[in-house]
């Protein structure tokens, strides 16, 4: 079975960081885009960054451009997401996804179960 499982997620003042991670298990996702969305209560689920499968390539939305940081360790089948400089706005339930397609609209072929981030001012 095809599973991804974030993680990382917490509670961290305005101006602070951290690292999510979301790990596949159940195939190897080489061929895979990997991209990071996110989706704060009453609001619809938005693109944040993605990642081709080589690595070669990424993309963010202008909100986190010069805060977040994505990468992937296709060894461990490991995405990632280095948020910095953390906003209250960025908080939100975070979910990966995977497909062979990089879109920004959440339509991707798998999903993780999603982590919480909560950022305080």
């Amino acid at each position: 079975q095809v599973q991804l499982v974030e993680s990382g997620g917490g509670l961290v003042q305005a101006g602070g960081s951290l690292r999510l991670s979301c790990a596949a298990s159940g195939r190897t996702f080489s061929g895979y885009n990997m991209v990071w969305f996110r989706q704060a209560p009453g609001k619809e689920r938005l693109f944040v960054a993605a990642i081709s499968w080589t690595g070669d390539s990424t993309y963010y939305v202008d909100s986190v451009k010069g805060r977040f940081t994505i990468s992937r360790d296709s060894a461990k089948n490991t995405v990632y997401l280095q948020m910095n400089s953390l906003r209250p706005e960025d908080t939100a339930v975070y979910y990966c996804a995977a497909g062979r397609k990089m879109i920004t609209t959440p339509t991707y072929d798998y999903w993780g179960q999603g982590t919480q981030v909560t950022v305080s001012s």
